[in-house]
């Protein structure tokens, strides 16, 4: 490793660039799209799989009244769907739709494309794709270190 890299410059440019990239991806707008508190919701349902509103709320660190609405609006779309508990019958649980998980992955390419579209407009020579390519695994594995 070079010395002259200070590990706490290298985290800050990391933290500042990549905010930026996550958030300006986070903008791509898609047909029929979902708000944000709509697809936190349903990303978190389709990666922790069957689950209670008020689980789901504990998790998002929200009120279960606004999580109760989120849901009601995905379930009013058709993307998640309720069913009884298999464990306790008393309850319900939710889960995410063929719909629904058509839609994450709807908003997923629209941001593969906006990037893509990006590192082909030009601003990027051949040398920096190269280096951007490189750098995802890493940062995928600093990710995974937090």
């Amino acid at each position: 490793m070079n010395d002259d890299l200070d590990p706490e410059a290298v985290a800050s440019a990391l933290l500042a660039g990549i905010g930026v990239l996550v958030r300006r991806a986070r903008q791509v707008p898609v047909e029929g799209g979902l708000t944000m508190p709509e697809r936190s919701a349903l990303s978190r349902l389709d990666r922790a799989g069957p689950t209670t509103s008020s689980a789901l709320a504990r998790e998002a660190q929200i009120t279960a009244q606004a999580m109760g609405a989120t849901l009601n609006a995905l379930r009013t779309r058709g993307l998640v769907e309720r069913r009884p508990d298999p464990e306790d019958g008393r309850r319900v649980v939710l889960t995410v739709t063929d719909s629904g998980r058509q839609a994450l992955k709807d908003k997923r390419n629209g941001r593969v494309e906006l990037l893509a579209r990006a590192l082909t407009g030009g601003a990027f020579t051949p040398e920096e794709l190269e280096q951007l390519a490189a750098a995802a695994p890493l940062l995928e594995r600093l990710a995974q270190n937090i």
